[in-house]
Formats: structure tokens, sequence, C-alpha cells
């Protein structure tokens, strides 16, 4: 059996890997479709769960494609402003989780030499504040976000992370199913 090499570095996406973001996600999602309503941007019932759950992991710009087609560029704009404002008001309140054992194995992780980063598709403020408010901001060196760093994609926005911190060997842990998906498989919410 070949035994793995501890890497310089471990890389985490944030949503459905170390936070339940649906514990945030979905008030925060039913409230921005009110605010949308109330403001004439959209007309309809509030678009499935799914849509947006099974998007996550995508860049905003094709989550809201996903969500709302038919909806234009502005409104799509002002879904990721109404979004982001809810998703922190939401955080700062309490009530947010991360998944079991996150805390103690990424202190375990610190402990043995090993650097920790997060890049997330999320937007930097969204990222920042889990990692505030769930106290995690002492083990991470860096917070990488696509939006925060202007990339289209993770490759790049990973590429970027390693030039910037120097770092040679990395591994990046993230999920492969999206979280709705893994709810269903474990029977977890």
């Amino acid at each position: 059996m070949t035994k793995l090499k501890k890497p310089e570095a471990i890389v985490f996406d944030m949503d459905g890997t170390l936070f339940q973001t649906e514990s945030l996600l979905l008030p925060a999602y039913h409230k921005m479709f009110d605010i949308l309503r109330a403001e004439g941007l959209y007309a309809g019932p509030t678009p499935p769960e799914e849509r947006i759950l099974g998007s996550l992991g995508m860049l905003l710009a094709q989550i809201w494609k996903n969500v709302m087609p038919e909806a234009d560029e502005a409104v799509h704009r002002r879904a990721d402003e109404l979004l982001l404002q809810l998703e922190i008001e939401g955080l700062e309140a309490g009530g947010t989780l991360l998944y079991p054992g996150v805390v103690e194995t990424l202190r375990a992780l610190r402990e043995r030499g090993v650097r920790l980063f997060v890049a997330s598709n999320g937007l930097a403020d969204y990222i920042h504040s889990i990692v505030v408010v769930h106290e995690l901001k002492d083990l991470f060196e860096g917070l990488y976000s696509a939006g925060g760093q202007g990339t289209a994609t993770k490759t790049e926005l990973l590429g970027l992370l390693l030039k910037d911190n120097g770092v040679s060997s990395a591994w990046m842990v993230a999920t492969a199913l999206p979280m709705w998906k893994q709810a269903k498989a474990t029977g977890r919410p």
C-alpha cells in the first residue's frame, strides 16, 4: 500500500464542505425572493429550493441563470446584493452550522504544520463572515474567493492561491455531490 506524503497545504471549499450552507441559504433565499417581488423585479413563486441547492459550487452568474433564467442581468445583480446582505444578517443572528468535527480537524491539521486555506466560489464578504462568526479565522492562512480575486473558475482561483502563497504541494477538499443530494444519501439535513 502506498503511503501518501503529507501536503504542505490543504485548501478547503466552504459551502457543503466545512459549512452547512443550507442552514443559512434557504431562509435567505426565500426572503430574497420576497424582496425581489416587493421591488417589482420578480413575479411568480419562489423557484424550488433544489435549483439553488443544485447550483452551489458554481459562480453566481451561473447560479442565477439556473435559478431564474427568465430574469435579466440587472435582476441577477440585485439578487447577488440581497442574498449577500441576508446571509451576513443570518450569520450574525446565529444558528448556522459547521459540519461535525470541522473545528477539531482543522486544529489538528494546523498542529501538524499543515497550512490551511479556503478557496470558494462564494463572495469574499460571505466567506469572511462565516470564518469570523464560527471563530475559524486563526486557523486559515488565507481566504480566497472567486468574486474577491476576480477569477472565472476554481482552477484559476487555486492557481492564484498557490502562486501567492508559494505553495508547491496541496490537497483540495471539496464535496463531489450537491448538498441536497448529500442530505438524501446520508439522511442528514
